[in-house]
């Protein structure tokens, strides 16, 4: 069975990339890729939602803003998350990402 998730070798750091039917599908695997770098996302409950919104000019960007936007409410939050609901209207994204304290 095929993931809907992977990383990959990138220069600055680890690459994720999502797959989904959807853009906002794939966003969201995205993300959990993101968790799954640093813990098994499995043992994450979702306990705490957490409202997210980004805006970009395209969609590399508007991804590359969405994971950075998760990176800083999990450091400020001091929160893992691993359960993630978007939508996405053109270049605007709205999300609600749901986690736990670490």
């Amino acid at each position: 069975m095929a993931r809907d998730w992977e990383h990959f070798p990138h220069g600055a750091d680890i690459g994720v990339r999502g797959f989904g039917p959807t853009k906002a599908a794939a966003f969201e695997r995205a993300a959990y890729a993101m968790t799954a770098a640093v813990t098994d996302p499995r043992t994450i409950r979702p306990e705490t939602e957490v409202a997210i919104e980004c805006e970009a000019p395209d969609d590399e960007v508007l991804l590359l803003d969405w994971l950075n936007a998760l990176v800083y409410e999990m450091a400020e939050r001091a929160m893992l998350f691993a359960d993630f609901s978007v939508r996405i209207d053109g270049h605007r994204l709205v999300a609600t990402a749901r986690g736990e304290a670490a």
